[in-house]
């Protein structure tokens, strides 16, 4: 079921970066809202898959990183919920980072790597790490030249970086019963 939902949210991800012909036939066959009603339906699904595969799956432990490290995956974690947010609100973080929601799943990856040893999370963390990657390269070579945003008031940035604090706190929160670990 793991790789199955990977495998199911990868291939939906790289159809709008790599198949605009088959985007095109999906949209002209249910319309701008189908499409798009479709395409999160299939990324709740992968991310059902993925989260019954890793918890029905039973983990064999590949290495373990020392203690200090877990103080590191943990600010990692802070910033990969910033870099998050700042995709979803204008940020001075989008003039030195093309991708930043990208980019904080490839954080997210390597902070759970560092933290999480077994063979379940490192297949997890490192294929959603390698397609964040390869994402960010897709649509770079799909878009082309990159126009920096205009710099956001400080009023508008310190709100998204709240927000992106307390869906940290939330996900916090919530993680022992989406992921079936409790966060110590």
């Amino acid at each position: 079921m793991l790789i199955l939902g990977l495998a199911i949210w990868s291939i939906v991800h790289f159809i709008p970066s790599l198949a605009q012909p088959l985007k095109l036939k999906w949209q002209t066959a249910l319309g701008e809202k189908g499409y798009k009603a479709s395409f999160a339906i299939i990324v709740v699904i992968s991310l059902g898959l993925i989260i019954f595969g890793w918890r029905s799956s039973t983990p064999e432990y590949l290495y373990t990183l020392p203690a200090f490290t877990k103080h590191i995956a943990m600010l990692m974690m802070v910033f990969a919920f910033i870099l998050f947010g700042a995709a979803k609100y204008q940020t001075r973080i989008k003039r030195i980072i093309r991708h930043p929601q990208l980019t904080s799943i490839i954080v997210w990856a390597s902070a759970h790597l560092m933290l999480n040893g077994d063979s379940r999370s490192v297949v997890l963390f490192s294929t959603m790490g390698i397609w964040a990657i390869l994402e960010i390269i897709f649509i770079n070579k799909r878009v082309g030249a990159w126009n920096k945003p205009e710099v956001p008031s400080i009023g508008l940035e310190l709100r998204g970086l709240g927000i992106s604090i307390v869906m940290l706190i939330v996900v916090v929160m919530l993680h022992p019963y989406i992921a079936g670990v409790s966060i110590k």
